[in-house]
C-alpha cells in the first residue's frame, strides 16, 4: 500500500483553509459527495498539487444482509478513476434492512450501525467484501465503527472479527482509534485488548476523531477536539506498527485553521514519538497474512509452507502495484477458500437487522437480548443525525423554521423511518408538516410550500422565463 502520510478529511467548509495548510500529505474526501463529471475546484487543485485523494464511501452497506448494490459499487468505481486513488474505503456496518429477504418495508438507517460479532455476519461479510474487490479498480480497506448498543449473543471480539475479515478475503484496514475509545466507553472494550488481536500489518491508515461524553454514553461526534484518550490510543497502535497514514475527521464545529493545525501537529508528533522503535509501516504488499492473535506487531511474520510459498521480493513499482491489487490481496492467506452458501446466514441477518432497525427508526418493539435504554440513546442518535443531514441537503427548511426545525424534524423522525434518502426525506417532511396542519403561521406555510412545489418534481426545474411564470401563477392559484 502507497505512504500516505498525514491528512484530514476534506469538506466543502473547510476546502480553503486544508488547501493553506502546512505538512497536508493527503486528504479523504466522502464518496457519495464527489460527483466524477464535475469535481469540487478545491479537490482538482490539491490534486494538481499531487496530494492524494482518498473516496470514503459510507452508504454501501457491506455490513447488510443483502448483496451489495451494482450501482453503488459503479458509483465507488467511478469516483476512484475520477480522483486517481490508490485505494477506496468503507465500513463494517450496515445502514439499511427488511425488503425482500424478510418481507417488509425496506427501512434507512441514515447512519452506520454496528454489525452482530458472529459467524453469521462474517460469512456474510467477507462475500460482500469480495464482491466489492471484484467491481472496485484499486484495494478496498473497510473501517470499525463506533457503536452506542451491543448485539445480544455476540461469539467473537472485534480484534478476531478483524483478523478473520483480513485472513478470509486479504481486505485492508482502516483502523478508527475514536472508535476504539467509543466502544471502550460505551462497551467496555478493552482497546489495548483489540489492538494485540487485529492484524496490524493489514492496516491501510488510521482514523483519528473528537467526540463528547454525556451520561456515561460517549458520542462519535466528529465535531469535538481530539480528546488525550484518543491520542494515547493511536500512540499504542504506533508503537506496534508504524501505520502508513494518519487522518484527522471533522465534520462538524468546524475551529479555526490554526486550530486544525495544532490537532494535526499533535497527531503527527504522537505518531513520530511512538514509531521510534518500531519495524518498517504496514504496507509492504508481499507480507499479507495477518500475524496470530496477540502476537507482537514486531514479530517476524512466518507463512506457513503447507499454504504458500515464501513472498519473493518486489523489484520495481510496477510488480508492486501488481502485487498490491485487489485480486493480489484476495489471493492472500485463506481468501480463496471455498465457502458454503451464505443464503442461510443472510436470511438469519436480514431478520436480525430488520428488527433492531424498526426498533430504532420506527418505534417497534425492543428485540429480545438488547438493552432499551440503549436503543433509546441510539435512536434519538439517529434522529439528530438525520436533522442534521436534512439541514444540509434542504438549508431553506431551518431557514424558515427557524428554531422549531430541529424539535419538528426529530418528533417527525421517531414515526416517519427514512425510505429514499436524504432529499426524499427533507420533501417527505415538509409534506409531513403542511399535510399535517403544523404550521400555524401563514408566512411560514406558504414558504414551505413554495419550497417543497419547486423541489418535487422529477428534475431540476427550468429557469427559463415562461417556466418561471408558470410556477408563480401555479403558487398563485394553489394558495387560493
Amino acid at each position: 500500500m502507497k505512504h500516505l502520510g498525514t491528512g484530514i478529511g476534506w469538506r466543502p467548509e473547510i476546502a480553503a483553509a486544508v488547501e493553506g495548510m502546512p505538512g497536508i500529505d493527503w486528504v479523504e474526501a466522502v464518496a457519495e459527495n464527489v460527483c466524477p463529471g464535475h469535481l469540487p475546484e478545491s479537490l482538482v487543485r490539491l490534486r494538481e498539487r499531487g496530494v492524494t485523494v482518498v473516496p470514503h464511501g459510507v452508504s454501501l452497506g457491506l455490513g447488510g444482509a443483502d448483496r451489495p448494490d451494482e450501482g453503488k459499487l459503479a458509483d465507488l468505481a467511478a469516483a476512484v478513476e475520477a480522483l486517481g486513488s490508490p485505494l477506496v474505503t468503507e465500513h463494517i456496518a450496515f445502514v439499511r434492512a427488511g425488503g425482500a429477504l424478510t418481507a417488509s418495508p425496506l427501512l434507512e438507517a441514515g447512519h452506520l450501525l454496528p454489525v452482530p460479532r458472529t459467524r453469521d455476519a462474517l460469512d456474510v461479510l467477507c462475500e460482500n467484501i469480495r464482491i466489492a474487490q471484484d467491481a472496485l479498480p484499486v484495494p478496498l480497506a473497510v473501517e470499525n465503527i463506533a457503536a452506542l448498543i451491543s448485539w445480544p449473543g455476540e461469539e467473537i471480539t472485534e480484534g478476531q472479527f478483524l483478523y478473520d475479515l483480513a485472513d478470509r478475503t486479504g481486505v485492508r484496514l482502516l483502523i478508527d482509534v475514536a472508535n476504539l475509545h467509543t466502544n471502550h466507553v460505551n462497551r467496555g472494550e478493552d482497546p489495548a485488548k483489540a489492538l494485540d488481536e487485529l492484524p496490524v500489518e493489514a492496516i491501510a491508515y488510521v482514523h483519528v476523531a473528537g467526540g463528547f461524553e454525556r451520561d456515561g454514553v460517549w458520542h462519535d461526534s466528529h465535531a469535538h477536539a481530539v480528546p488525550p484518550a484518543v491520542l494515547a490510543i493511536l500512540s499504542d497502535l504506533s508503537s506496534r506498527v508504524r501505520p502508513p497514514g494518519v487522518l484527522l475527521e471533522r465534520d462538524e464545529n468546524f475551529p479555526a485553521p490554526a486550530e486544525l493545525a495544532r490537532e494535526l501537529t499533535a497527531i503527527r508528533e504522537t505518531v513520530e514519538k511512538a514509531s521510534i522503535s518500531v519495524l518498517p509501516e504496514a504496507s509492504d504488499p508481499v507480507v499479507s497474512a495477518p500475524v496470530a492473535a496477540g502476537a507482537l506487531a514486531s514479530d517476524p511474520v512466518v507463512p506457513e509452507v503447507s499454504e504458500a510459498p515464501e513472498p519473493t521480493e518486489v523489484p520495481d513499482e510496477a510488480a508492486a502495484s501488481a502485487a498490491a491489487s485487489p485480486a493480489a490481496e484476495r489471493a492472500s492467506g485463506a481468501a480463496l477458500k471455498a465457502s458454503p452458501s451464505t443464503d442461510p446466514a443472510r436470511q438469519r441477518l436480514a431478520l436480525a437487522q430488520a428488527a433492531l432497525l424498526s426498533a430504532l427508526v420506527a418505534g417497534t418493539p425492543v428485540p429480545e437480548g438488547f438493552d432499551g435504554t440503549r436503543l433509546l440513546v441510539q435512536a434519538r442518535a439517529l434522529a439528530g443525525k438525520r436533522a442534521d443531514v436534512v439541514a444540509k441537503v434542504a438549508p431553506e427548511l431551518p431557514e424558515i423554521l427557524v428554531e422549531a426545525y430541529r424539535k419538528a424534524f426529530v418528533a417527525y423522525a421517531h414515526s416517519h423511518p427514512m425510505t429514499g434518502g436524504y432529499r426524499r426525506d427533507a420533501l417527505d417532511f415538509a409534506e409531513h408538516l403542511l399535510l399535517g396542519g403544523r404550521l400555524e403561521d401563514p408566512d411560514v406555510r406558504r414558504r414551505v410550500s413554495d419550497w417543497w412545489l419547486e423541489r418535487s418534481g422529477p428534475a431540476p426545474l427550468s429557469q427559463h422565463p415562461a417556466a418561471r411564470l408558470a410556477r408563480a401563477t401555479r403558487r398563485v392559484l394553489l394558495r387560493r
